[in-house]
């Protein structure tokens, strides 16, 4: 009870994601990435001219990836790779020049100061006409693909909500994920106090210094320090914020669980091992595909072996255009490994098929649904999506994805949490049950975890236009597929909105549950969601279809906080589980009202 009434939340700042035009806390190619890497460089940075090769007519390049055939001496001397650069150069009239081998073997070759097109294409044609060369691709700049915008549990739509969500709860009966590491190939990892205990080893993959902004280029430190670009760097005419985008996938699949703050991740009992390759204005497929290989296990020259290797990849960035020979390469080695890699299909509301790495192959590729199950407005479709999941619409800023973050606008400040969409938040749920999976079951293979989770989808709630593969993945049957045993994980909701009176009678609101046999369980989880001004006001008490009551939550005078947003374990055991329960709700105190939004059991 109170004096005066406030209508503060206190909840997280919104956050809008836009296209790479304006990276305000995060970074979505709206546009293809091939309109969007064309654009001015960043200062102090080469032109980026315009190239036709193998990977994308018209992708920009300022390198190239070149693939020798196994028994070319330029696929395992990099003093014969040099020369072979130097004499194609001379050829073209260019000057080429050897940069360094890649993890797949490939070769990374500069093209010299601001080539023209003609100048690269010569060169490619170089590279083309040698019978030696397996491939010649261009290096391009691929980009986070996400749009921003709780820190408590019963947020979190995504993980457990009957319409849309994805039924993780359930799977959590079985498993959390432990002794499975995933990496997070992206911005890198800015230090968050609800995802530090499951952070492991990870590396800096940016070897340009106008990208990484560390001032320094690869090195053991995964640290973000800050993606955020002025106007008229990047290509854009506006400046942009730090996204800290890493951080926010990174939370979603293993943020810590069970610790009495923040989010939970869906496999809270994972490690994440950060690889940096996103930095100022993106990165380089020549980065990524030297973190695809080490992450997996791999040797990549001048880098330490990786002794925390990951069986599952999360990749939410990309680009323009086919899947390059190169890409391809070192995500063909990972698999080999039996490393999973999931990937976002984009978000530029189009055929997903014209972006990569999402059109690459043995990849998991996601597409994003709302909270309704339709597919979001932004997401990429078509028949090479695999699987769908949650990516949140932050219209209203509640049905976005919630998870780790920083408040900082361009170098770490404050940690907190906010809402993003895009199907960078969408993969990361994939990732999260890919991890989940090989954890209960460690001798599946990649293929078996991509075939498990699509034959265990349910249909898509709302509608797809063009396609989003199997439908809305499922974790509790997925988990409970591969691994055996029972997990119920059901979860019982009700939406309607019901007004607390100020100071008045107890109201309530009823789920029917029926066709389950048996008790309920005596971890029965009952997620409640008040708006409230006052919420020390209010008395909430769960009642068993028998009568019986169960308290969850005393009035305080003392609690001036708003809202009432929480999960509550209650011992059910000695209930019957079917029947009609009741949650019940009173408002104690004058000058403070509210009403109850909605309310689930958990079994």
């Amino acid at each position: 009870m109170r004096t005066s009434s406030s209508t503060s939340r206190g909840s997280s700042p919104r956050r809008k994601l836009i296209s790479v035009a304006a990276l305000s806390v995060a970074l979505l190619t709206t546009a293809s990435a091939q309109a969007a890497v064309a654009q001015d460089a960043p200062s102090g940075a080469p032109a980026v001219p315009t190239a036709r090769t193998e990977a994308a007519p018209g992708t920009p390049a300022e390198r190239l990836i070149v693939g020798y055939k196994s028994g070319a001496a330029e696929a395992k001397s990099d003093k014969a790779a040099a020369a072979d650069a130097a004499a194609k150069g001379e050829k073209a009239g260019e000057d080429v020049g050897f940069r360094r081998r890649l993890g797949t073997g490939a070769a990374l070759v500069d093209l010299g100061a601001k080539p023209t097109t003609a100048d690269v294409a010569d060169v490619v044609a170089e590279y083309r006409a040698d019978p030696q060369v397996a491939y010649v691709v261009p290096d391009r700049l691929n980009k986070p693909l996400a749009t921003p915008n709780d820190t408590e549990y019963g947020r979190q739509w995504d993980l457990f909500e009957s319409t849309a969500g994805m039924r993780v709860p359930g799977a959590w009966d079985l498993t959390t994920g432990s002794g499975v590491t995933v990496a997070v190939i992206d911005t890198g990892y800015v230090t968050h106090s609800d995802l530090a205990a499951n952070i492991v080893g990870g590396y800096d993959f940016i070897s340009d210094t106008a990208v990484s902004v560390d001032g320094d280029g690869r090195d053991g430190n995964p640290a973000d320090p800050g993606d955020w670009y002025a106007a008229g760097e990047c290509g854009q005419a506006t400046g942009g914020s730090s996204s800290w985008h890493g951080t926010h996938v990174a939370g979603t699949i293993a943020a810590a669980t069970n610790n009495g703050k923040g989010v939970a991740g869906i496999a809270y009992g994972a490690k994440i091992s950060p690889v940096r390759v996103l930095g100022k204005c993106g990165g380089y497929d020549s980065d990524i595909i030297d973190a695809i290989t080490w992450a997996s296990g791999g040797t990549v020259s001048g880098v330490p072996a990786n002794a925390d290797v990951a069986k599952v990849i999360n990749m939410s960035l990309g680009g323009g255009g086919a899947c390059s020979t190169a890409t391809q390469s070192a995500i063909d080695g990972a698999v080999s490994r039996g490393t999973t890699v999931v990937v976002a299909a984009g978000n530029e509301n189009r055929n997903a098929a014209n972006s990569s790495p999402a059109n690459c192959g043995n990849v998991i590729t996601v597409a994003a649904t709302d909270r309704s199950g339709n597919r979001a407005s932004y997401s990429n479709y078509g028949t090479i999506v695999d699987i769908a999941a949650p990516g949140g619409e932050t219209a209203t800023a509640a049905n976005g994805i919630l998870s780790t973050l920083n408040s900082g606008a361009r170098t770490p400040s404050t940690e907190n949490y906010a809402y993003y969409q895009g199907t960078s938040m969408a993969t990361p749920h994939i990732a999260g049950l890919a991890a989940l999976m090989k954890s209960a079951n460690p001798a599946l293979t990649p293929a078996q975890v991509e075939s498990a989770i699509k034959s265990n989808a349910r249909a898509l709630p709302g509608t797809c236009s063009g396609g989003c593969g199997a439908g809305l993945a499922d974790a509790a049957k997925t988990v409970q597929a591969v691994k055996g045993g029972t997990s119920t994980g059901s979860t019982y909701a009700s939406t309607t909105a019901v007004a607390i009176p100020d100071n008045g009678s107890a109201v309530e609101s009823p789920i029917t549950v029926s066709g389950r046999g048996g008790n309920a369980p005596s971890g029965l989880r009952v997620g409640v969601d008040i708006t409230h001004t006052y919420r020390g006001d209010l008395v909430v008490d769960l009642v068993a279809p028998d009568g019986s009551v169960y308290r969850l939550k005393s009035a305080s005078g003392s609690d001036s906080a708003d809202d009432v947003v929480a999960t509550y374990t209650v011992d059910a055991s000695g209930e019957t589980a079917d029947g009609t329960w009741r949650l019940r709700v009173r408002d104690t105190a004058s000058y403070d009202t509210g009403w109850l939004n909605g309310w689930q059991l958990t079994f």
